[in-house]
């Protein structure tokens, strides 16, 4: 695979951050072909995983004879088989991930969930793994099933190219559609803001942990949605409901915004640590490869 497959979304200099990183499951995953991650079927791999009793119609070259010198009983040498990671990365194009503020480099942030797809995407194809692709707003929008061909990763770019934000969306309902959609455990892989209701969201999260799913959730931030730095009579429009716009003084609003946006954080955070989802700030004044190769050491040292 080369540079250029990607080069609209990724710099040299972001891949040259990202190169010796891999994307690690910390569960066990289903698959079809070895690779780098647990999966739930016992194999002859790399990683001894236990004895047992042998039983008759088992393999001889599966005995551990030293047991048997030393026990006189016969054993079987069981291993953890090693297979290939379903990664599907869920991108929220709705109308919220299009707002740009002064300090984030021109891009929004659905443009750098964009790029953040991308370089997972290439990261999971690198690695030898399935990546697919879910946009969506008030509904799913576009679905590409996972694949493992290194000429996927054209059909995800093209997608990804292709989409513009808009409409509202409602995350708990869409995930709730998403669900029975998503059949073979694997990674998932959420992209977006995650305004919306946050207990119908972590009730649609749940159904995914139900259905084994591991998750991550990048949480796309613009720095003004963090420390609401409007200072002068400002006028407010919203992203996702045409025509709906008001004309405030900032000063009386600061306080009661900071204190629902703290709430909504701390029950989020709550929500995802109870259901043990990696919720990972992404602040769109940062760069997306330095984010990203920052995350992946940690989780690599916690895996």
């Amino acid at each position: 695979m080369t540079i250029s497959h990607v080069s609209n979304y990724l710099t040299p200099h972001d891949l040259s951050q990202l190169q010796n990183l891999q994307v690690l499951a910390r569960q066990v995953v289903e698959g079809i072909c070895a690779g780098l991650h647990r999966s739930p079927h016992k194999g002859f791999s790399v990683e001894f995983k236990e004895h047992r009793p042998y039983v008759a119609g088992d393999e001889i070259r599966a005995i551990d004879w030293k047991v048997f010198g030393k026990t006189d009983r016969l054993y079987i040498r069981e291993y953890e088989e090693e297979t290939n990671l379903r990664c599907t990365i869920l991108l929220d194009s709705s109308g919220s991930m299009a707002y740009s503020g002064a300090r984030s480099s021109g891009l929004s942030k659905h443009d750098y969930g964009v790029r953040l797809s991308a370089c997972l995407a290439y990261l999971m194809l690198q690695q030898q793994d399935s990546v697919g692709l879910v946009t969506f707003d008030q509904r799913v929008r576009q679905y590409i099933p996972p694949r493992s061909r290194a000429s996927h990763l054209r059909a995800i770019i093209q997608t990804l190219h292709e989409t513009t934000p808009q409409d509202e969306t409602e995350l708990g309902d869409v995930f709730h559609e998403l669900v029975p959609k998503l059949h073979r455990r694997g990674l998932l892989i959420v992209i977006s803001d995650c305004f919306g209701n946050v207990d119908r969201l972590i009730k649609a999260l749940a159904q995914f942990r139900h259905a084994k799913h591991e998750m991550i959730i990048f949480q796309i931030w613009d720095p003004d949605e963090l420390d609401f730095p409007f200072r002068q009579w400002t006028r407010f429009q919203s992203l996702e409901q045409a025509g709906n716009r008001r004309l405030v003084d900032p000063a009386q609003l600061r306080k009661a915004y900071l204190d629902n946006l703290k709430r909504f954080r701390d029950e989020l955070t709550a929500g995802c640590r109870r259901h043990r989802i990696d919720l990972v700030p992404m602040p769109t004044d940062r760069p997306y490869a330095e984010a990203l190769a920052s995350y992946l050491s940690m989780r690599r040292r916690l895996t």
